[in-house]
């Protein structure tokens, strides 16, 4: 189905139950999909005889109504391509064997989970045919928290066969891979595949945490006061589970050797007093450092190096799998396209070109800093799948660079200022910065928090407005109402969640 030049996934639902149409108006309303009712498989048949053309149909099959079943072998007769998800009010073996056996692809078992349900539609629509552009499901798992894992080219698969392996061993994993390859995906996929993957996944970043505050953050406190509560740190927290540990080279040494002598022990004795504790914590251990440097220079103890890395798995950069590009391109606009309460955008062939001739030095996180921009800034020149021109660069590596970096208001002089010492630099982009953000703020204000409005007193797009809003992490007070503009369902807050692909 095709509205105003974009394509649009088309579902039909068979079923009039609130409890049924409730969680899937709420999930196509968000993913921008067309739905449509029927009140009985009947009704459904006769549509589908008209010409009606659904990308995937959801059939409610009654508990003690054997009239579903045969609804389900006409569909399928009728139309042997259409995806179908069958709702069953009973989690009946038989009966749910039997709908396989005619033609479902999965039987869900109300009451229904939102996110479950949602996950199961994206799933069969990206297998339908003529659905290339979405990740198949073979080619993406569903970690937790909208993360997914993709591997569709030779490594990743490769990657994923190891990490399936050492989901079965209740062994240490040392993960290397450059800044923003996917080390934390890969981790949730070891823990994901496991046998406790029912248990916990926590993780600690290394590097973000002064010493003192890493330490507690791992090992947790005693009662230092009187009327002070103990504290638990990961460690504990994390029971018979599993603790990321990112970037572990930046551990401080002391804290290297008290982490060594837990895993040894399996015993964990609070900062103040507190008898022992019995650790049986998973550990995957991940950096972004040369790990031979790091442990040669003393800044990783060679004995915990060679505790962790009893098993290592090396995730490789995005130049090295460049055929996944247009998946994860597609998937970052889809998730962000959801977070900004937007329309997804399309990609030129020339944009995509560009793509994959871009080495990607910053992985993940820079493609999903591009599709941002490509997504809010509409004015861009590449977004518009314009030849990469900006700022007088003609490079596409130049011009990614600039396009995946953090907006600098005045980007077209920015390059003026090269020659500039860095700290008068700084000086001058944190004023133009700080203008930007109050002129943004006072537009806000005036016009009562309605974004459009603002838009149009600051002669820029709606998208900018969004972009400028969520980068300077401006918010209304809670007096400010939103005339004429559209509020999210639920907390209201279009900047509410992420999609990160790990």
């Amino acid at each position: 189905m095709t509205t105003n030049g974009i394509e649009t996934v088309c579902l039909l639902l068979v079923s009039r139950e609130p409890a049924v149409l409730r969680p899937l108006c709420s999930i196509a309303e968000s993913n921008f999909w067309h739905l449509e009712t029927a009140g009985s498989g009947w009704e459904a048949m006769e549509r589908l005889q008209a010409g009606a053309v659904p990308d995937l149909l959801l059939l409610e099959l009654p508990g003690s109504d054997g009239d579903g079943l045969h609804v389900l072998r006409w569909l399928r007769r009728l139309r042997p391509d259409l995806p179908i998800i069958s709702i069953s009010h009973t989690d009946d073996a038989e009966r749910k064997q039997e709908a396989i056996r005619l033609g479902a692809q999965e039987i869900l078992v109300r009451p229904l989970e939102e996110r479950q349900l949602e996950f199961t539609i994206r799933r069969n629509l990206s297998l339908a045919p003529g659905a290339e552009s979405n990740i198949r499901s073979e080619d993406a798992e569903l970690l937790g928290d909208g993360t997914f894992f993709v591997g569709t080219s030779p490594v990743m698969r490769k990657l994923r066969a190891q990490a399936k392996l050492l989901a079965q061993a209740q062994v240490p994993v040392l993960i290397l891979g450059e800044t923003g390859s996917g080390k934390s995906a890969a981790a949730q996929l070891i823990h994901g595949l496991s046998v406790g993957c029912g248990l916990q996944l926590l993780r600690v970043n290394c590097a973000a945490l002064p010493s003192h505050l890493l330490e507690e953050e791992l090992f947790g406190h005693g009662r230092e006061l009187r009327f002070a509560p103990a504290r638990a740190g990961k460690l504990e927290l994390c029971g018979k589970g599993t603790l990321l540990l990112d970037e572990i080279v930046e551990m401080p040494p002391d804290l290297q050797h008290k982490l060594l002598q837990v895993l040894r022990s399996k015993q964990l004795a609070r900062l103040v007093g507190d008898k022992p504790i019995q650790v049986d914590v998973r550990i995957l251990a991940a950096t972004s450092a040369n790990i031979e440097i790091a442990v040669a220079g003393k800044k990783l103890c060679e004995d915990l190096y060679h505790h962790l890395s009893t098993f290592t798995l090396h995730v490789p950069p995005l130049r090295q799998r460049k055929e996944e590009i247009p998946l994860l391109l597609h998937h970052f606009m889809q998730q962000l396209a959801r977070h900004y309460g937007l329309p997804p955008r399309t990609f030129s062939p020339a944009v995509l070109e560009a793509c994959q001739r871009y080495s990607w030095p910053g992985n993940l996180s820079e493609l999903e800093r591009f599709v941002k921009r490509h997504l809010l800034m509409q004015d861009s020149d590449f977004a518009s799948g314009q030849q990469p021109v900006l700022g007088g660069m003609t490079d596409v590596g130049d011009a990614f660079s600039r396009l995946a970096a953090p907006v600098v208001p005045g980007a077209s002089d920015s390059w003026e200022l090269a020659s500039v010492p860095d700290s008068l630099k700084s000086l001058v982009q944190s004023v133009r910065l700080e203008t930007e953000k109050n002129a943004i703020a006072a537009a806000l204000k005036k016009t009562g928090w309605n974004r459009k409005a603002a838009a149009r007193m600051l002669k820029v797009s709606y998208r900018t407005v969004l972009y400028k809003i969520d980068r300077y992490h401006l918010r209304p007070s809670t007096a400010t109402q939103f005339p004429e503009e559209h509020i999210l369902p639920g907390n209201g807050n279009p900047f509410k969640g992420n999609g990160k692909l790990g």
